[in-house]
């Protein structure tokens, strides 16, 4: 049936988005919420609490730098369904909170299990397979926090937007770090459910490429 001539399309009115003054107030209540399990892991281990503070700090970190990891791809799935493209705005600093538990990660890995014996921490790295995919991780993500402002995206042009491309490798490495550390304890409950998390988020990013490559003419299709 052929619709209606005089029937209007239907459109989506644009998002006009925060103001300036309301994003600056976003993201500092964004930065104050991404601290705050750092504070929480802190306070816990400086007053004693957790019975193996090491272990609860390892894996407090490791944690929160996969949550983190994940929201950072989380920002432009929700951009699309929501047509808030403020969102973007945000996605950086999540990305730099991720580096910063990693980070945080790795230096209670470096420090409290080999007392900054670089050797000592190789050799780990090299015998224990799940500590090499995490450093893999770690040593990923390290070009990525480090090219993070505009001036850098600036000065590397196209080539920002590739090298940045590398967290669709660290996120599937990450949860391959954190199937194989829950495994020693047969705990696959939440590796699994993060481990869907990516699967999704990067599902998503897969089909929409495809579907952008399918929208575009062939190359026969073009006539002079």
């Amino acid at each position: 049936m052929a619709p209606n001539a005089t029937q209007r399309p239907l459109t989506h009115k644009p998002s006009l988005g925060p103001t300036p003054a309301q994003l600056t107030a976003i993201k500092c209540v964004l930065f104050l919420l991404a601290l705050l399990p750092f504070a929480r892991i802190a306070w816990l281990t400086a007053n004693g609490v957790p019975v193996e503070p090491v272990e609860f700090v390892t894996h407090g970190t490791g944690d929160w730098a996969l949550y983190l990891l994940c929201a950072t791809l989380a920002v432009t799935p929700l951009r699309r369904f929501t047509g808030w493209n403020w969102l973007l705005r945000l996605r950086r600093m999540l990305g730099l909170f991720a580096f910063f538990y990693a980070a945080m990660h790795f230096l209670t890995f470096l420090w409290a299990d080999h007392g900054f014996d670089l050797g000592a921490m190789w050799k780990d790295v090299l015998k224990r397979p799940f500590i090499t995919v995490g450093f893999i991780c770690f040593v990923l993500l390290v070009p990525l926090a480090a090219t993070s402002t505009r001036a850098m995206a600036r000065r590397l042009g196209r080539r920002w937007a590739q090298l940045h491309r590398l967290i669709y490798v660290i996120a599937p490495l990450a949860i391959l770090h954190y199937w194989w550390m829950k495994a020693g304890k047969h705990n696959f409950e939440q590796p699994i459910v993060w481990g869907m998390a990516v699967a999704v988020l990067l599902g998503l990013r897969v089909y929409w490429s495809w579907d952008r490559t399918r929208s575009l003419p062939s190359p026969g299709s073009v006539r002079s």
